[in-house]
């Protein structure tokens, strides 16, 4: 994933189907509740604004930007909700403004980044091309919960390789977080992409294996679906125990998702 351009170009789109969901909302339809307990719709496109706007320091702004993870630091169970709870406060066109300036800011300032520039983050520093994969995949994953909310069924596109890709590549971070050992040897990943290909991921003939739909595995990774309600199959203890765990996005363990029968 050296050459950014890709990734940028689909971050671009999977953000501009989002907004056209919520610029067609009602204002009131802003303060629906979404899956994310005590975040409205209006709350999810402020953690993305915050957000990008954190990413464009990162990118443009390496000392401010340690500030900012300094911050982060000091209230490590609230710095998040407090970025939303901000932009859920303004009024409706107000906080899309802001999103779209500082996603279009962010675009252009990833675009224009040399071409092995490494920025600091949360977690490892990333280069723009992991840092787009990064937004792209909060971004179909907030979006999402926006979706759920509104009562949206949004077609899968196969955007969704960069966020499959970001799952597998996170498999020992998500042990990691979990206190476990990762694994040492590789899985193979077999998902079947939306439009029919098939994305493959490690060995071929390695004997831990995760085979489903590639949407399935990104409801996953992002823990907006519980694995009982996915059509996923693991082949080997570690793999179903990578399952169980895994996550794409950075920070402690998510609680995910209910299963949507609670006697699952």
């Amino acid at each position: 994933m050296s050459d950014p351009t890709s990734v940028i170009d689909d971050l671009r789109e999977e953000s501009e189907e989002l907004d056209r969901l919520v610029a067609g909302s009602a204002a009131q339809r802003w303060s629906l509740a979404t899956p994310a307990p005590g975040w409205t719709v209006a709350h999810q496109i402020a953690h993305l604004a915050w957000t990008d706007r954190s990413a464009l320091l990162a990118v443009t702004d390496p000392d401010g930007f340690r500030a900012l993870v300094e911050k982060a630091l000091a209230a490590p169970g609230s710095f998040v909700d407090e970025g939303a709870e901000e932009g859920a406060a303004l009024p409706p066109a107000e906080l899309l403004a802001r999103w779209r300036d500082g996603r279009t800011a962010l675009e252009a300032a990833l675009r224009a980044a040399p071409p092995k520039a490494r920025f600091p983050w949360y977690g490892p520093p990333m280069s723009a091309a992991s840092m787009a994969t990064a937004r792209l995949m909060e971004t179909w994953a907030h979006g999402q919960d926006v979706a759920d909310a509104l009562g949206v069924v949004r077609p899968p596109t196969d955007r969704l390789r960069h966020v499959a890709w970001l799952g597998v590549r996170t498999r020992d971070f998500a042990h990691g977080v979990h206190g476990l050992t990762p694994p040492a040897d590789p899985f193979r990943v077999e998902l079947r992409a939306p439009s029919g290909d098939l994305w493959t991921y490690g060995p071929e003939d390695a004997p831990q294996r995760v085979t489903g739909p590639a949407l399935d595995f990104c409801l996953l990774v992002t823990q907006r679906a519980h694995r009982v309600d996915l059509d996923l199959r693991a082949e080997g203890p570690d793999a179903d125990r990578w399952l169980a765990i895994a996550q794409a996005f950075a920070g402690p363990a998510g609680g995910g998702r209910p299963p949507k029968d609670p006697a699952s």
